[in-house]
């Protein structure tokens, strides 16, 4: 595994923010739109490796990734020469108009790469949401029909259409309807929370299952719906890993009644879990896959990887857009691809599972706020209650993220009730990193 050059250790030099993170703030306040938000009032100077370092030379611990974005590590040798090489040759010709290798090359990988040995084709993009988006125009296509159902605490995007697709109403969607229409809820398997009305739903995935499908039958019909959305595991909605069986038994009557089943692996995808894709670990074979996010190296690219059958429904030019499979942005993900399998950071997901199970496993008994600890590999959630009780404490999460943050430890909160504190360190990060991460968020959890 390759080493960055970036000191792999916490140091504050100031306190959180320094003043050259205080300085930027005053300029972005009179130059960035209001409604765009940070997480951390810390400006970057570089990263790699577990660390990032802001402009007044503190490190912070990096358990976000930029979301899930920089699974490989930021600055990844492979991604950064590929980067380099290509932009030396030429920086975009629109794949529309002259098309070029690496945009085939990057298809050809995930052709291969996800789920399922049946012919597939793939459609390059820039983000999830627009990934999201062509699915449903796709599916919608092939299918003839227009209804589409997503999930309870799901999240797809901030497009309209997938603001529609997205369960949370703040702070993604409230003040900006009206949304697409023909788009219908319907109930997840959430373990922890099933299990509070009824033991055998919190774990028997089929029953979860039968729930979803009165609902698919009854509320919407299968002979209107053309695909059903999920994330194999939900990010925004709280890094929920539905009860076993639960995937399964939607695929089956999906494929009993003529919908096409996506599967939202933007944040799930490409070894974050465990494996290269969140879905192989029932396993099941989706008809559509959507990723983003870490297939790019830290680079906007997005992809619907799917059965040839269906990926070519749509008429020609039916799909596209300007900048969608930018060779620089093929270049980085091809440099990704290469990395994954090289470091076998496949296999290092599954170890940074067991590190941090382990070790918040004792937090948990140690502290009955800590109601549940879940996820796959390096995508580990932790739900915070009120103590002596169930009830989610959205308070304590805000209060512990930016403790965390002050004490140089970069953590991302989620969860329809904002009481989940997710972690989603890069691949690369040293199992020292990893460990002092975790136990400073154990400390500062003591303290509140």
């Amino acid at each position: 595994m390759s080493v960055s050059p970036l000191q792999q250790s916490r140091h504050l030099a100031t306190e959180i923010p320094g003043p050259g993170s205080v300085r930027l703030a005053s300029r972005r306040a009179a130059a960035v739109a209001r409604g765009v938000a940070s997480t951390l009032p810390v400006y970057a100077a570089r990263a790699g490796g577990g660390i990032v370092e802001d402009v007044d030379g503190n490190r912070l611990i990096d358990l976000g990734s930029g979301i899930a974005v920089t699974t490989v590590g930021n600055a990844a040798p492979r991604v950064v020469e590929g980067v380099r090489e290509q932009a030396g040759e030429f920086t975009h010709t629109c794949f529309m108009v002259t098309p070029y290798e690496g945009y085939v090359a990057v298809a050809e990988a995930l052709n291969r790469l996800t789920p399922g040995a049946h012919e597939k084709r793939s459609l390059l993009l820039n983000s999830g949401a627009e990934a999201l988006e062509n699915a449903v125009k796709i599916a919608r296509s092939y299918t003839r029909k227009s209804a589409v159902v997503a999930f309870d605490h799901g999240y797809h995007g901030r497009t309209n259409l997938t603001m529609a697709l997205t369960a949370k109403s703040m702070p993604y969607k409230s003040g900006f309807g009206p949304f697409a229409p023909d788009i219908y809820r319907a109930p997840t398997s959430y373990p922890y929370r099933d299990a509070l009305i009824d033991k055998e739903l919190g774990s028997d995935g089929e029953r979860a299952a039968e729930r979803t499908i009165a609902v698919l039958e009854n509320q919407i019909g299968a002979h209107n719906l053309a695909a059903l959305v999920i994330e194999p595991i939900q990010g925004e909605g709280g890094f929920i890993v539905p009860a076993p069986g639960f995937l399964p038994a939607l695929l089956s009557w999906c494929r009993d009644n003529d919908v096409v089943f996506i599967a939202d692996e933007v944040q799930t995808g490409f070894a974050r879990t465990g494996a290269m894709f969140a879905c192989e670990h029932e396993p099941i074979e989706p008809d559509l896959i959507c990723t983003a996010k870490g297939i790019g190296g830290g680079l906007p690219l997005a992809a619907v990887t799917g059965r040839a059958e269906i990926m070519d429904a749509p008429h020609v030019s039916g799909l596209g857009g300007t900048f969608g499979g930018n060779p620089l942005a093929c270049a980085a993900a091809l440099g990704a691809f290469a990395t994954v399998a090289a470091d076998d950071l496949v296999g290092r997901a599954r170890q940074i599972e067991r590190l941090v199970f382990e070790r918040l496993g004792r937090l948990q008994a140690d502290d009955d706020r800590v109601a549940d600890v879940r996820g796959r590999g390096a995508m580990i959630a932790v739900e915070l209650v009120r103590r002596d009780s169930t009830e989610p404490d959205a308070e304590l999460t805000k209060a512990l993220a930016s403790a965390c943050h002050r004490a140089g430890v970069i953590v991302l909160t989620c969860g329809t009730f904002g009481n989940v504190l997710r972690l989603l360190p890069p691949l690369t990060i040293s199992d020292e990193l990893l460990a002092e991460g975790l136990d400073v968020l154990a400390g500062e959890l003591g303290k509140l």
